[in-house]
C-alpha cells in the first residue's frame, strides 16, 4: 500500500525536485499537444511569365509548388499543375526563374535546381534537367530567339545553357571569382547578359565560343537585366546601367531601386520601384526616372511586368497578386490570386507572436495570419514583407520586414498598419526586434545585402519612426541576435562574420558585445569559441548568456557575463530562438525532427518530431503560468506542453 501511494506522488515529487516553478502537480498525460490547422495559408509566388493572352505564375513555399495559368481576359485562374518531385533531391518549394520557348512555358526551381516545362496545348508537365544539388536555386531563366534557354543559377553561380530540342546542356564557368548568384539574365542572337549578385558586375556571355567579358561594374548587386535594342539595363540597387551591348556608351544614371522592367515599343522601359511598389519609366539619354503611377500594390515585390496592347501595364506581385495599371489614366486595379482561384496553401511560417488570452499571430510571406483565441476564429491580412520578428508594445504589435528593412506597426484592436519607416543604410534583413520599455524604444538587429559584411544596432522610437543606426557596431560582422538586459540598460548583440554572404569575411569567430544603451558604446565584446562564425540567438538569464550557433550548427554555450568564460556547453539537434520562461531557459531547434529543450548546465529534451516547417527560425511562445507553449507540429499551428516534469512530447 505504501508503495502505491508514492507511485500515486510520483508526478508531485518530481516537480518538486524540479524547482520552484515547476512547484504545481503536473498534468503529464498524453498526447501533450494539440493541433490547429495550418498556422499560416498563401497564395505568394515567385516566377512569372505571359504568353497569348495568358500569365503563367509559380507558388512560393507550397510543397508541391503549383503552376497557375490565368486567363487574361477574365483575370481568373483557369487551371493549375503542380510540379512534381525529382527521383531523387526532393520537391521543389516555388521557382523564381520563368521563361517561355517554343510556345511551352518553362520554370526553374529551388530548393532544388531543376528545370521543368508546362505545355499548355495538352497541360503536361515535364520535370528535365538538375542544375545542381538540393539546396541551390534557379534565380533567372531566358529564352533566346532560336529558343534555347539560358539560366543564372546560385550557389555556383554559374549561367547554363539549355537546349529544349535535344535536351543537352553545358555552363560557362563561374563568372567571376567567388561569385555565387547570377540573379538575372537576358540573351539575344548572340549573347547572353547575367547580372551577378555579389560581385555586381553585369557580365556577356558569347554564346558561340563561351567567351566571358565585362560590361559594366555596379555599385551594389545586380538584380535586374534587360535586352534593350542594342543597348542593355540593368539595376544595381538604385542605379541604372545603360551600355551599348559592345561595352561602350556607359551610362550609369542615379534613379530608384527597381524590381522589374519591361519595354514599350517605342522604347519607353517601365520599371516598378523597391520597396514601395510605384511605377516608373525610363528612355537612355535620361537623367533619371519619372513617375507614372503611386504603387497599386503598396510595399510589394514585383516578380514580372508585361505591356498590353490596349496600353495596360499589367504587374504581377510576390504577395500573390495581379494588378493593371492604364497608363493614360493612371487608374489601378488590384486583384488577390486566391480570390480569382489560385489555390492557397500551407506555407512555412516566419515569425509569431502571442497575445496572451487574445490571439496567436503569425507572419508569413506578404501577409499575417490570427487565430482569435476567444473565438477560435482565423482571419488573414497583408503586409508589405516578411515580419522576419515580431513584438508587442502595449496594445502595437512590431514587425521587423523584410526584405524593406521597414519596420511596421500592427493595432491589435483594428489591424490597421502604419510604416516607421526603412532601417536604411543597406539594411535590408532584420533578424530580431525587442522592445525596451525601461527607454520606451525598439531595438533591431540587422544584416545587410550583398558584398557587405556590417550589420546594425537600430534603436527606433515606435512614436516617431525617429532611428538611430549603429552600423558597424561588431565591426565586420552583421547582428543575428540580441537581447536585453534592461534592468541595467545594457543590450547584448550576437553576430555573424559572413555579413550579407557576399565578400570574404575578415574574421573566422562570431563575437558577442554588450552595448549600453545609455552612453551608446561598446562596453565589451567577446568572441567565445575560435572558428565558430555564426550566432543564431542569444538570451541573457541570471547573469549568464545563452547562445545557440548557427555555425557551428547546434553549439549552445552558457557565457558567464561576470568572466566572460564558458560555463556550460554542449550540442542540440540544430540551431533556432531561445526563450526565457518561469525561471528557465528553453530552445526550440531545427533538424533531428524538430526539437524543444530546457537549457541549464545541459540540455534536456523536452519534445521532438515537431518537424522542421519554420522558414526563419523555431520559435516558442509560453502562455502565462504554464509550461504550455505556441509553435508549429509541421506547418500546423500547435500548443504544446514543454513541461520539464513530464515526459518527453511526440507529435
Amino acid at each position: 500500500m505504501a508503495r502505491l501511494r508514492l507511485l500515486a506522488l510520483a508526478p508531485l515529487i518530481t516537480c518538486l525536485i524540479a524547482g520552484p516553478a515547476a512547484a504545481a502537480p503536473v498534468n503529464c498525460e498524453s498526447p501533450g499537444y494539440e493541433r490547429f490547422g495550418p498556422a499560416s495559408v498563401t497564395g505568394a509566388i515567385v516566377g512569372a511569365v505571359v504568353h497569348e493572352g495568358h500569365a503563367y505564375v509559380v507558388t512560393r513555399g507550397l510543397k508541391p509548388p503549383v503552376l497557375a495559368e490565368i486567363d487574361l481576359t477574365t483575370d481568373k485562374v483557369v487551371r493549375t499543375a503542380p510540379l512534381p518531385d525529382g527521383p531523387a533531391d526532393g520537391e521543389p518549394e516555388g521557382g523564381w526563374a520563368t521563361a517561355v520557348s517554343g510556345g511551352k512555358v518553362y520554370v526553374g526551381t529551388y530548393p532544388v535546381p531543376d528545370l521543368y516545362s508546362f505545355d499548355p496545348a495538352t497541360g503536361k508537365v515535364e520535370r528535365l534537367y538538375s542544375f545542381g544539388r538540393k539546396g541551390g536555386f534557379v534565380w533567372s531563366l531566358a529564352a533566346a530567339p532560336d529558343g534555347k534557354l539560358y539560366a543564372g543559377t546560385y550557389p555556383d553561380g554559374k549561367v547554363w545553357e539549355y537546349d529544349p530540342a535535344t535536351g543537352a546542356a553545358r555552363n560557362f564557368g563561374v563568372l567571376a571569382p567567388g561569385e555565387r548568384y547570377v540573379r538575372a539574365v537576358a540573351a539575344d542572337a548572340t549573347t547572353v547578359y547575367a547580372g551577378l549578385l555579389d560581385k555586381g558586375k553585369l557580365m556577356a556571355i558569347n554564346r558561340a565560343d563561351g567567351k566571358v567579358r565585362e560590361l559594366a561594374q555596379g555599385p551594389t548587386g545586380i538584380g535586374v537585366v534587360a535586352d534593350h535594342g542594342d543597348r542593355v539595363l540593368a539595376v544595381s540597387g538604385s542605379t541604372i546601367i545603360d551600355v551599348r551591348k559592345d561595352g561602350t556608351d556607359l551610362k550609369k544614371v542615379e534613379a530608384v531601386q527597381l524590381d522589374a522592367l519591361t519595354e514599350a515599343a517605342d522604347g519607353t522601359v517601365y520599371g516598378t520601384s523597391r520597396p514601395d511598389g510605384a511605377v516608373y519609366r525610363y528612355r537612355t539619354g535620361d537623367s533619371g526616372v519619372t513617375k507614372v503611377a503611386d504603387p497599386p500594390s503598396e510595399g510589394d515585390e514585383t516578380r514580372r511586368l508585361a505591356l498590353t496592347g490596349d496600353g495596360t501595364l499589367v504587374g504581377f506581385s510576390g504577395s500573390g497578386g495581379m494588378w493593371r495599371l492604364d497608363l493614360t489614366t493612371g487608374a489601378a486595379r488590384f486583384f488577390d490570386l486566391i480570390d480569382i482561384g489560385l489555390p492557397a496553401g500551407p506555407e512555412r511560417p516566419q515569425s509569431m507572436l502571442l497575445v496572451p488570452n487574445r490571439a496567436v499571430y503569425i507572419g508569413g510571406h506578404f501577409s499575417m495570419e490570427v487565430r482569435d483565441l476567444r473565438t477560435g476564429e482565423k482571419r488573414r491580412f497583408r503586409v508589405p514583407g516578411e515580419p522576419k520578428d515580431l513584438v508587442r508594445r502595449g496594445n502595437k504589435i512590431y514587425a521587423a520586414i523584410y526584405p524593406s528593412g521597414q519596420i511596421l506597426e500592427i493595432d491589435i484592436k483594428t489591424d490597421q498598419l502604419r510604416s516607421l519607416g526603412y532601417l536604411g543604410h543597406g539594411q535590408q534583413r532584420p533578424w530580431d526586434i525587442e522592445y525596451d520599455p525601461v527607454t520606451d524604444k525598439l531595438l533591431v538587429a540587422s544584416a545587410p545585402l550583398g558584398a557587405k559584411l556590417d550589420g546594425a544596432l537600430s534603436i527606433v522610437d515606435p512614436d516617431t519612426g525617429e532611428k538611430d543606426v549603429y552600423e558597424g557596431v561588431i565591426p565586420d560582422e552583421s547582428l543575428m541576435s540580441l537581447s536585453l538586459d534592461s534592468a541595467n540598460g545594457v543590450v547584448y548583440l550576437g553576430g555573424d562574420v559572413l555579413g550579407g554572404g557576399g565578400t570574404p569575411p575578415t574574421k573566422t569567430a562570431a563575437s558577442i558585445a554588450a552595448f549600453d544603451l545609455k552612453t551608446r558604446k561598446v562596453l565589451w565584446q567577446t568572441a567565445p569559441i575560435p572558428e565558430y562564425r555564426t550566432f543564431q540567438d542569444i538570451k541573457v538569464h541570471d547573469g549568464l548568456l545563452y547562445a545557440v550557433y548557427k555555425r557551428n550548427s547546434g553549439t549552445w554555450i552558457a557565457l558567464d557575463l561576470a568572466t566572460r568564460t564558458i560555463k556550460h556547453q554542449g550540442t542540440l539537434s540544430g540551431y533556432g530562438e531561445l526563450t526565457v520562461h518561469r525561471g528557465r531557459v528553453f530552445a526550440q531547434t531545427f533538424f533531428g525532427g524538430g526539437n524543444a529543450y530546457e537549457l541549464g548546465s545541459e540540455a534536456k529534451q523536452l519534445a521532438t518530431g515537431l518537424g522542421d516547417e519554420w522558414y526563419t527560425n523555431p520559435q516558442l511562445h509560453f502562455e502565462p503560468g504554464s509550461f504550455n507553449a505556441w509553435t508549429l507540429v509541421g506547418r500546423d499551428l500547435a500548443k504544446v506542453r514543454l513541461d520539464p516534469g513530464c515526459p518527453v512530447v511526440t507529435p
